[in-house]
């Protein structure tokens, strides 16, 4: 069953999507669809197809090419999904090459200013110049507040995007040579996502673009922003101690094929969890950090289990919290594993949960505050990875699954610099959000303790570990930036540990 569509009547009628006992709490959950298409209820698999084919006898040379995700995003949108029905390249002398001939899914929001790899295959070597990207099923979400003050959480689709609707530009043309290079497939959600407000009486259209451009792959430098992946989440699904790797199967989106993914380890490797490769067991949940191998794999320099005995695990803003008799939080999951479906929002009880923070960034206990993530100062707004048993029912009682687990994780924000300090190592600066930014609009919501006293600013935490990737002018008063790290609630202060500095995207 697919988790996130209830019913569909006809094309142009509403689509409602499930939610695990959120609008008791004052949340609403509304979704549109636009004609052109109907969404299936329920599938179980995607259609079949291959990774990019390998050339005929006597064909050109072929290069081994992985495909590297990526997107550029202000905090308009929570959620931007695509799946993709095919990719093709077109030479400069008008051949055409199927990159990606299977249906896959994915969600672009949580990679805003980052990448992850999705298939690697052969090409014939050749110049190209153009590219089409097909596109089925679409959607995105946004956040605000109705008249009464409730949460309204928004999703606005289209059960399939039309041709001429999407996009793709090649700055330069595309030169397929050597024996191994990347290619960066990177989606413009403000450009993509065309909306008049957040509303049910909203106009809105999904036109997909794309940007395709290619990196060596080989020898991209440490730290690259093309090679380098960050936070990638996975459940185990073989272990091999003589070469010093493991594969996890990737989240999918909807009914879509899942992917899967080589994870190699070394003495370098930071083990977060777990002691040494052997105690990693096929079903466990990993998230990792590293860099992009030529054969498409990732080299990790972190591997992370947050549970070992974890059934489902979710990755994702938080929404509310409700610190009552049973204290629950809510969550809008971008990704999620294990057992149950994942769905738009979903509620935990955190009475007994275990609060980390990610072990990505090494220097948070050097930072001139104290970083702290816990049940009494969390807020919504932050990014966590939530581990837990699976939900269930009976006897008409819907049931609150316990979050187990509970880890403070990056995540982008994009805002205007305000002006900038300096403490020990640490550039301070002072950024503004936009008032649509979910931590200004989460803030107020009723029924919850208010804990920022700013909700509209962050102060950000740069140091001489914190990757530079933007291409304008260097960070100053007036810029508009993202910041890519840890957001913590200090006292009522919104506080990143910055790990990463993007190029801003356009309020």
């Amino acid at each position: 069953m697919d988790f996130r569509t209830t019913w569909l009547s006809t094309a142009c009628t509403s689509l409602r999507f499930l939610s695990r006992r959120a609008t008791q709490h004052g949340l609403i959950r509304a979704a549109w669809v636009a004609c052109g298409g109907l969404v299936a209820g329920c599938g179980s698999g995607g259609p079949s197809g291959g990774s990019p084919a390998s050339p005929n006898s006597g064909a050109p040379a072929g290069t081994q090419v992985t495909v590297v995700l990526a997107s550029d995003a202000n905090d308009r949108f929570t959620e931007f999904h695509a799946v993709f029905q095919g990719i093709t390249l077109t030479s400069s002398a008008g051949k055409s090459v199927t990159l990606l001939s299977q249906s896959l899914g994915t969600e672009f929001v949580h990679l805003n200013g980052l990448a992850a790899p999705i298939i690697t295959g052969t090409l014939p070597q050749d110049t190209y110049t153009a590219a089409t990207v097909t596109v089925g099923y679409s959607d995105f979400a946004c956040l605000a507040l109705n008249t009464d003050g409730g949460l309204e959480d928004s999703i606005f689709a289209y059960g399939y995007v039309p041709a001429p609707d999407v996009s793709v530009n090649l700055p330069g043309p595309i030169e397929v040579t050597g024996d191994s290079m990347g290619l960066t497939l990177r989606i413009l959600v403000q450009q993509s996502a065309i909306l008049s407000s957040c509303s049910d009486q909203a106009s809105y259209a999904i036109r997909p673009t794309f940007t395709l451009t290619s990196f060596d792959i080989a020898n991209a430098a440490a730290g690259s922003a093309s090679n380098t992946v960050s936070s990638l989440v996975g459940a185990v699904t073989a272990v091999s101690a003589p070469s010093g790797s493991f594969e996890v199967q990737r989240p999918a989106f909807k009914s879509q094929s899942t992917t899967s993914l080589k994870v190699s380890i070394d003495s370098g490797t930071a083990l977060q969890g777990v002691d040494d490769l052997a105690s990693l067991a096929v079903g466990m949940f990993v998230e990792f950090d590293g860099a992009i191998q030529a054969d498409g794999s990732v080299h990790a320099t972190r591997v992370a289990v947050a549970d070992p005995a974890a059934v489902d695990v979710r990755r994702g803003p938080i929404i509310s919290v409700f610190n009552q008799a049973t204290p629950i939080v809510i969550i809008q999951p971008t990704e999620g594993l294990g057992k149950d479906g994942v769905v738009n929002t979903e509620t935990y009880d955190f009475s007994s949960t275990s609060f980390r923070i990610s072990g990505q960034l090494s220097n948070v206990q050097h930072l001139p505050f104290t970083a702290t993530f816990s049940a009494d100062n969390m807020v919504p707004g932050q990014n966590v990875y939530l581990s837990s048993p699976a939900f269930d029912t009976c006897c008409g009682q819907d049931y609150y699954a316990p979050a187990t687990t509970m880890t403070l994780m990056p995540q982008t924000i994009n805002g205007t610099v305000l002006g900038s300090s300096s403490s020990g190592k640490f550039t301070i600066y002072a950024v503004e959000l936009a008032d649509y930014d979910p931590f200004v609009t989460l803030a107020v919501q009723p029924a919850q303790t208010t804990l920022l006293t700013q909700p509209d600013q962050v102060q950000v935490y740069v140091d001489s570990s914190t990757r530079r990737t933007f291409n304008s002018e260097p960070v100053a008063p007036g810029s508009t930036v993202r910041f890519y790290g840890l957001v913590f609630n200090d006292q009522g202060v919104l506080r990143m540990d910055c790990a990463q500095i993007n190029d801003g995207v356009s309020q």
